[in-house]
């Protein structure tokens, strides 16, 4: 990520808190480059393969792209950086994995002294059972993590662009997908072959799109909290799915055959049930199917 994209997402954040009437002197701090370094990151397979491996990232700004791979290895890749104390550190503490960007901490707005870099390309195995936790702050990510066996998935980040599919399906049965976001631009693609039986996504101020197409194959819900955002709902033709809404000064606009009742819509399918019950303040509610 480039700093000046960096620093967009930090006017953002300034602006919206200046839209509320609330003034701060925001401190600068200098952050030192230097030449781009490329580090391996390696995590082995667990011992005991029928173990669940807990997994959890820690990304602070930059650019983080996830994909699946065939390798023995548990999680295999490369970061890029040219600052020192981004440089990643990982711990392994039996079936406990934690892989974070280094001790830098901001405590003010980064002012860096040349472009900066901080880039991770991880590919995880693509049969090994694991819990993901994804915790990042103002970034990009770019995940597919379709064919993979993710039992939990947790993601959280602040102001990010982010793209989250699962191209193909997942290998186990997904308890719960619980994602966290800020004043970001997310989309979710091919919801259905995540396998999940609850689907909990949380937003501030953003626009974000769930895409549920894939292959549903047993009945699933979904909470949507939301605030001043646009959400746009995508259900294909064919699902069964029921969309509970309560909303603030949102507007609901509908493309597709969607029956309305009240601020209930349902789209008449067969096989198993998409259940959504949508929280939001204002701004806008797009459903569509497709």
């Amino acid at each position: 990520m480039t700093t000046l994209r960096l620093l967009i997402l930090v006017l953002v954040i300034t602006l919206v808190t200046m839209a509320c009437g609330v003034t701060f002197n925001l401190p600068l701090t200098e952050i030192k480059t230097g030449p781009t370094k490329i580090e391996d990151i390696a995590v082995p397979a667990l011992s005991d393969q029928t173990q669940v491996a807990e997994v959890k990232l820690i990304f602070g700004a930059g650019e983080l792209d996830i994909s699946s791979g065939d390798d023995e290895a548990l999680i295999s890749g490369q970061a890029r950086y040219n600052v020192e104390d981004l440089k990643p550190q990982i711990n392994i503490r039996g079936e406990d994995i934690e892989i974070r960007t280094g001790d830098l901490e901001l405590n003010a707005i980064p002012r860096f002294d040349g472009e900066f870099v901080n880039e991770w390309d991880l590919k995880f195995n693509n049969e090994m059972p694991m819990e993901l936790e994804i915790s990042a702050g103002a970034y990009q990510g770019r995940f597919d993590l379709g064919g993979l066996a993710i039992e939990e998935l947790s993601i959280s980040d602040g102001a990010a662009d982010v793209r989250v599919e699962f191209s193909e399906p997942n290998i186990g049965e997904m308890r719960t997908f619980r994602y966290e976001t800020g004043a970001s631009k997310v989309r979710l693609n091919d919801l259905a072959n995540a396998n999940f039986s609850n689907l909990v996504f949380k937003g501030g101020a953003g626009d974000y799109t769930l895409d549920f197409s894939g292959d549903l194959v047993r009945d699933a819900n979904v909470t949507i909290d939301a605030g001043l955002s646009s959400v746009a709902l995508i259900v294909p033709d064919g699902v069964s799915a029921r969309v509970f809404v309560d909303r603030g000064l949102a507007n609901i606009d509908i493309q597709g055959d969607w029956r309305k009742s009240g601020d209930d819509y349902y789209l008449e399918g067969d096989g198993p049930v998409l259940t959504i019950n949508v929280n939001i303040g204002a701004g806008n509610l797009d459903l569509r199917n497709r």
